[in-house]
């Protein structure tokens, strides 16, 4: 599942955000007993795996992209400011996939690898380990 940001500003480049918004995530799959799989930030866009039972897709996304929605504005007022002008967090638009063809394996590798050409080399390295060892 993926959800892009309003506008597509790259707001993930601040770490503290993606941070809070990854908090929010589990804390929501959490409380609803999905289990959050992967989560993996890009600069303008997210994307997770997750196993949410008979919940749809829609569901899942309305509970997600609501609740971190409006607490991370409330907690960066200046996103509101300079970005979204008193209009909402996320595009209303979400893309999903089921396995399909593809391992649950190989849906984490992909997710959890999201952003890492905008990363140090060295955090690239230790990822490629991390899939290794995996």
């Amino acid at each position: 599942m993926s959800f892009k940001v309003k506008f597509c500003h790259k707001v993930f480049s601040d770490k503290k955000l993606e941070e809070r918004c990854g908090y929010i995530f589990r804390e929501v799959s959490d409380r609803n007993r999905w289990l959050l799989r992967e989560i993996g930030f890009d600069v303008d866009h997210v994307h997770i795996t997750i196993e949410a039972g008979t919940k749809g897709p829609e569901n899942v996304a309305k509970a997600l992209k609501g609740n971190s929605g409006r607490k991370l504005l409330n907690e960066f007022p200046n996103l509101k400011k300079k970005y979204f002008w008193g209009s909402g967090f996320w595009s209303p638009a979400i893309y999903f996939d089921s396995i399909g063809e593809r391992t649950l394996a190989d849906m984490d590798s992909y997710v959890r690898n999201q952003g890492l050409q905008h990363k140090s080399p060295i955090m690239r390295e230790q990822s490629k380990l991390d899939d290794f060892a995996a």
